[in-house]
């Protein structure tokens, strides 16, 4: 095709200067320290608390948006209503919305004194801000928005004659749901939950206002690497900097394996 050079070469520039090279930066630092002082790094209790906290939290988040967002998204494209409008364009906004403020708006209105957090107190007993429950919620309000956009589209493109086709033929709506309209968001529904969980376990500036940051219970591997570059602990930040990689890129191909899979047995390969 007429332009391929120039295109694969800016994209080769592009991968180089932006991913490849800190990578690389970051694998020539961490390879600097010996195996027992990378395992003594990553051996410490405090360190697997932060990272139990970090990937545990992100694929709760990111399962609970992958609900929500279908929901929503199916709302938005199946149903009128007043406001939808405004509902749509909401969405968007933890993508506009600087993380630090909405961490702020979050702690503010979770905590113990505020409006929601005060009638979750008071009625069931459950403190959601400076726990592990605050940073789940954080990361909810900043993956849903991947979701909702992940799925809406293919919603938009599926054709309902499928659906009154199964209806048709004597299927119920729930069997008309689970065998035409599940294989057909399933790919895009994985696709969304892998977008949530990958911004969830980088997330730092709307987490750490609500987490509370204790270490061993709410802190987390963002804010840890922060603190001991602080420190001047480059070694250890570069260890815990690297294992994060790892984790992320293992846990993301293992998504994309089942996104594969999935779309191999929908027909959509």
């Amino acid at each position: 095709m007429p332009g391929f050079r120039p295109a694969i070469g800016l994209t080769l520039v592009y991968l180089a200067l932006v991913v490849l090279i800190p990578l690389s930066a970051l694998l020539l630092k961490s390879m600097q320290l010996s195996l027992d002082e990378y395992w003594a790094i990553l051996s410490n209790h405090r360190v697997q608390a932060s990272f139990r906290v970090s990937f545990g939290s992100a694929l709760i988040a990111a399962a609970v948006a992958a609900l929500f967002g279908f929901i929503i998204a199916w709302s938005l494209v199946r149903y009128t209503f007043p406001g939808k409008r405004l509902l749509d364009a909401l969405i968007d906004l933890p993508f506009a919305l600087p993380t630090a403020v909405a961490g702020i708006v979050l702690a503010t209105i979770y905590e113990a004194n505020g409006w929601v957090g005060k009638l979750v107190m008071d009625n069931f007993g459950i403190q959601i801000a400076y726990k592990p429950l605050g940073i789940v919620v954080a990361l909810i309000f900043i993956g849903l928005p991947f979701v909702v956009r992940t799925i809406e589209p293919v919603l938009q493109e599926l054709d309902t004659a499928m659906e009154e086709a199964a209806a048709s033929l004597g299927a119920t709506r729930l069997q008309a749901f689970i065998k035409v309209i599940l294989p057909n968001i399933l790919p895009a529904a994985i696709t969304g939950f892998a977008l949530a969980f990958a911004r969830g376990v980088g997330e730092y500036g709307s987490v750490i206002f609500i987490a509370g940051n204790m270490p061993y219970i709410s802190e987390i591997v963002p804010l840890l690497i922060i603190t001991k570059l602080e420190q001047y602990e480059y070694a250890g930040a570069t260890a815990i900097g690297m294992t994060m990689l790892i984790l992320s890129f293992v846990l993301l191909l293992l998504i994309n394996g089942l996104q594969w899979w999935v779309r191999r047995r929908s027909g959509q390969l």
